[in-house]
């Protein structure tokens, strides 16, 4: 059984401010997010979308991911809870965020922002979907520092005693989803983004990213305890194997539209 580290949350202090290792992984994801899309889009100011656009979209996923996270738990994960406390909505301090509903904000974003400023959909969700594992590298990181979302109870060696778990040894599943969510499905997107049959095909990213999320949480929530006011649906599966699936059938879909596009561009010309 390994041992739990025991960091402590709050990462260090300004007076009374305290911060934490959480918010320093949404500031981490967002920056570096942002400077991984700078990268990938290129120094031509022709290029659409251009770094002039995706330096603006910043905010713009900022408002995506904590309106869509925030709004997405209320609905997905305790609705009930908030329809008699509709003040504890606002309190975000009190934790409480659903990556489905950040993708969902995150989406409406790219939508409204792509109409705005007139620029091609696809290949901005591509370039932004590609720098999302970075987020969630360092958000799942936080969920370990933090000791929660931790994982079913195990008898596997690398188990672990985590302070709000019990007395039993569980997975490490934030480190499950660190590692596939964050690392590895970046490096696929990685090597997506640097093979010129796929650029030349706006979507396939993006929705290599929608599947490849939806597939590793999928499976991790396996290895994940279920959430205490939620259990298993009809006592097989859980909330987050719901939200995937849909994910997983969008993301085929716009690959299968990608490709199926570019054929047909292909014939016209």
């Amino acid at each position: 059984m390994w041992e739990f580290p025991n960091i402590d949350p709050i990462a260090f202090s300004i007076g009374p401010l305290l911060i934490r290792w959480y918010a320093l992984a949404y500031l981490a994801g967002f920056l570096l997010g942002w400077r991984y899309c700078m990268i990938l889009v290129g120094r031509d100011k022709d290029q659409n979308p251009n770094r002039e656009d995706v330096d603006d979209f910043l905010t713009w996923a900022i408002v995506g991911v904590i309106l869509g996270g925030r709004i997405g738990y209320v609905l997905f994960y305790q609705l009930d809870y908030y329809l008699e406390n509709p003040s504890g909505i606002l309190k975000l301090w009190n934790g409480g965020m659903s990556f489905h509903g950040g993708a969902l904000g995150v989406m409406a974003a790219l939508i409204l922002f792509s109409l705005r400023r007139k620029i091609n959909f696809l290949k901005l969700a591509d370039v932004v979907c590609a720098a999302v594992p970075i987020g969630l590298f360092f958000g799942r990181l936080a969920n370990f520092i933090n000791g929660e979302l931790y994982g079913r109870v195990t008898e596997s060696s690398w188990g672990m005693v985590f302070p709000r778990g019990g007395a039993l040894p569980r997975h490490p599943s934030q480190l499950y989803e660190a590692a596939l969510e964050g690392a590895v499905l970046f490096v696929v997107l990685f090597l997506l983004m640097k093979t010129a049959a796929v650029r030349k095909r706006p979507g396939i990213v993006a929705g290599a990213f929608l599947v490849g999320y939806g597939v590793f949480r999928a499976v991790i929530e396996w290895f994940r305890e279920p959430d205490a006011h939620i259990g298993l649906i009809g006592g097989a599966v859980s909330m987050g194997q719901v939200l995937s699936l849909p994910m997983v059938l969008v993301g085929l879909g716009a690959v299968g539209f990608a490709v199926v596009r570019y054929r047909h561009d292909a014939k016209s010309a």
